[in-house]
């Protein structure tokens, strides 16, 4: 069975340095200490003097050929009396869960559910976990797959971590399935209770237990897994949190993606029609990559988190955000491609009874490039008519017809360096000729399409329209001139030196985040003032370097995150040339101004 359905590469084992002062697809964080192992013969060695192994893990990970090369390795150190058990045949029922699961799945609904409240534990039977212990005897035994720490108290313990992009691509290939599931669904269904389940309990189970791990493993190749100690990845944790981090993006088609990307960032892959999105720092799905010895091994973001969260985004924002990284960067391409939907995200209230998130999808818009007709749609025209606004979306998706969007919807002129302000409620959407850098809080799928262009998705298929949710959370009184006056930012200078200055790109009262702007040569010094981290975007066309006060540099090219947290306390920034840079910072308010 074919593993992957993607035509984007995976992350090399041993990314190639990056030499120009261009994006970077693959970006690692050097290990001080401690070392990267590979291979199935490594890992049996780490294994051959334990009587109880538990291999712990994510979603995704194909258990079955994971221990069946595992076994091999253990077969040739001579270790009698070896007993497998899957940690799932202590699972209960697939029609039990399917009927646990069930209020949480949003019924026929093709995108959303609801956050599922219990832990991983509700899909074991309590009998078969005690009955998982009866089943070994003499000898050496490894209990594998996602729960294994439920099942013993004791043993060395593995922990199998997967990229989400990794996850997403092998549920396409239909080669994985969801969590207690013995037959893999459609893909997108699969994404769903991914999102609103299997990722939910697979979370807390990891934040719970990562602190005892003795041994970190990258599973995203299954030939050669790479892995590290649990006492230096807790160390490697510890070095970022005081320095920087950037995630591994990953890049997707879509129906309206255009060209910029892969033209202008080095080392994707060329033959696909498109690109329409980066991942740039969307944390629910991104990872963080160490390097040593050559070797680069990737884990999911949330570890850092749950490392030290009030050290990253801030002691104040940390009682607000808990455990979430509360700020969602991506792009957005539509160079020589086409319009985004019309759309809207939902009021804060809305999103947490219906699908129980804790904020809400609020957004803006800041144009890194633009061609010269370049446009966005926001707000409402001043002689909107609801109901007759809405009779032509319905009528337009049941008689497949266009219609004038521009009736009902603002189109405005966008200019490179713009920053379009989209609280929840406000319908919008980015015209087609942009690059747009989509500076946004952390939730990501909450968009209610509500007109489409007529076209289909990449799959042959229209996309879900969801007019009736639109219309249950879209703000009327964002219409007319409000639209420019309330939704437009309009920066200002903070500060002025004999290098640089210091803009203010002031966002809306509902967002919770800001944003300032660096114009500088040389090299300035910044104090993390706030309490929060810093989202550093270079927006510039000059590559610039960063030097924390622990002694660590790294470069930022063009398009690139950068995340700072908040114990770094502070760090500098130099261009590399004497050149002006343009740096973006994005960070959170206190409370009391939104």
């Amino acid at each position: 069975m074919k593993l992957r359905n993607t035509q984007q590469y995976l992350m090399p084992d041993k990314p190639e340095q990056q030499t120009k002062d261009s994006y970077n697809i693959y970006p690692t964080f050097k290990l001080e200490s401690g070392e990267i192992f590979s291979g199935y013969s490594n890992l049996a060695d780490i294994c051959r003097n334990h009587r109880l192994i538990l291999i712990d893990g994510y979603i995704g990970i194909r258990w079955e050929e994971v221990i069946q090369k595992l076994r091999a390795e253990l077969n040739k150190l001579d270790i009698n009396r070896l007993h497998l058990i899957p940690v799932s045949s202590a699972f209960k029922s697939e029609a039990e869960i399917d009927t646990m699961l069930s209020p949480y799945l949003g019924g026929d609904d093709p995108i959303f559910g609801t956050r599922y409240p219990g832990t991983l534990i509700d899909f074991f039977d309590q009998e078969k976990i005690q009955q998982l212990h009866t089943e070994s005897g003499a000898g050496t035994t490894i209990l594998y797959g996602c729960g294994a720490f439920l099942c013993a108290p004791d043993g060395l313990r593995l922990y199998m971590d997967l990229p989400k992009n990794e996850i997403q691509f092998r549920s396409r290939a239909g080669s994985i399935t969801n969590l207690g599931a013995r037959e893999p669904y459609h893909a997108k269904a699969m994404y769903k209770r991914f999102y609103f389940v299997d990722w939910v309990v697979l979370n807390r189970h990891k934040e719970e237990y990562f602190r005892s791990i003795d041994w970190i493993i990258d599973g995203q190749r299954e030939d050669a897994p790479l892995f590290m100690s649990g006492t230096y990845f807790i160390t490697a944790l510890e070095d970022m949190s005081q320095n920087y981090f950037r995630v591994r993006p990953w890049f997707e088609p879509g129906a309206w993606g255009g060209q910029y990307m892969k033209e202008k960032f080095p080392g994707l892959n060329p033959d696909v029609p498109n690109y329409a999105w980066s991942f740039e720092l969307i944390v629910p799905e991104n990872g963080i990559v160490f390097e040593q010895n050559g070797f680069a091994l990737e884990v999911s973001f949330d570890f850092l988190m749950y490392h030290d969260a009030p050290g990253i985004i801030g002691t104040e924002p940390e009682k607000r955000f808990h455990t979430e990284f509360p700020i969602r960067i991506d792009y957005l391409d539509t160079m020589q491609g086409g319009n985004l939907s019309i759309q809207c995200h939902p009021q804060p209230a809305y999103i947490k009874q219906k699908f129980g998130e804790n904020y809400t999808q609020d957004e803006t818009y800041y144009m890194m490039d633009c061609e010269d007709d370049a446009s966005v749609y926001l707000g409402l025209q001043d002689s909107i008519d609801p109901d007759h606004f809405r009779s032509e979306l319905e009528r337009s998706q049941k008689d497949q017809v266009e219609i004038d969007i521009e009736k009902f919807v603002q189109r405005l002129p966008a200019h490179r360096h713009d920053l379009f302000l989209i609280p929840h409620g406000t319908i919008h959407g980015s015209g087609e000729g942009n690059l747009v850098l989509e500076i946004s809080s952390t939730p990501y799928i909450f968009t209610f399409k509500m007109y489409d262009w007529m076209r289909l998705d990449l799959d042959g298929k229209p996309r879900p329209i969801n007019i009736e949710r639109g219309f249950e959370n879209i703000n009327l009184e964002r219409k007319g001139d409000r639209v420019s006056e309330e939704l437009i930012s309009r920066p200002y200078i903070l500060k002025r030196g004999d290098n640089y200055t210091l803009e203010h790109l002031p966002t809306h009262a509902d967002h919770f985040y800001d944003v300032h702007r660096f114009n500088f040569t040389n090299k300035i010094e910044i104090e993390i003032s706030e309490d929060s981290c810093h989202v550093l975007v270079n927006a510039g066309d000059t590559a610039v370097e960063l030097l924390t006060p622990q002694g660590r540099t790294v470069k930022i090219a063009y398009g690139e995150t950068l995340v700072v947290p908040r114990k770094a306390g502070s760090y500098s920034l130099r261009t590399l040339e004497g050149q002006t840079a343009k740096i973006l910072k994005v960070f959170i308010k206190p409370q009391g101004q939104m």
